[in-house]
């Protein structure tokens, strides 16, 4: 028999923001260097809006922003009434890049590192063409739009560190791999419709 506890205070989720500013730049106003990417206020969202939907920053007036984030936890387990007492958890490190390439091409990149840099995973890197809020083309590393929790997998916009068993034993998350598509939404009174189209890869052996 197998008993495990996790304490996650506050689900330990630290935002990490990686610059390196020349000295100059330190002495300037660090609101005038800095400042956080505007993210879509709206209060509804569909799951497809996720992706460019996190917390990051910029430089000045610079077109790219980065971000991040780290999930981590402490265990305490007993299994057959022995333990190897308190320890800890980095369950995974995701970093990620976006840059504005013009007024209608954007990229975005996401790298996780998993159970401490044992599993090295690029999660996401597509370039979206945008031409109409109903018409954008995408191509690169998709998430696959499977299941409510899988584009919309974020650490900071949950409360705990373990993952719903739906989300990781039934449907696969996060799952990503190489195609390309198209989406779009659009709005009718009260009403939101959107839709994603893509051609990828299928399952793996995992």
């Amino acid at each position: 028999m197998k008993t495990s506890i996790f304490y996650s205070p506050n689900y330990l989720i630290i935002t990490l923001i990686l610059f390196t500013l020349s000295g100059n730049l330190i002495a300037q106003n660090e609101d005038d260097i800095l400042k956080r990417t505007k993210s879509d206020t709206t209060d509804t969202q569909l799951n497809m809006d996720a992706v460019y939907n996190r917390p990051a920053l910029t430089i000045n007036k610079a077109p790219v922003s980065i971000g991040g984030y780290l999930e981590a936890n402490s265990i305490y387990a007993v299994e057959d009434g022995l333990t190897e007492g308190l320890s800890f958890q980095a369950r995974r490190l995701t970093l990620f890049l976006s840059a504005s390439i013009n007024k209608r091409i954007k990229f975005l990149t996401e790298v996780e590192f998993e159970e401490g840099g044992k599993e090295i995973a690029i999660e996401f890197a597509a370039m979206d063409i945008s031409f109409d809020p109903l018409l954008n083309l995408r191509g690169g590393i998709i998430l696959n739009p499977i299941g409510a929790f899988n584009q919309n997998h974020d650490g900071p916009k949950w409360e705990f560190v373990e993952r719903p068993d739906v989300a990781v034993k039934l449907l696969p998350a996060t799952f990503s791999n190489a195609g390309f598509g198209m989406y779009g939404k659009t709005n009718t009174g009260d009403w939101i419709i959107g839709y994603e189209a893509y051609l990828s890869n299928g399952f793996d052996n995992s």
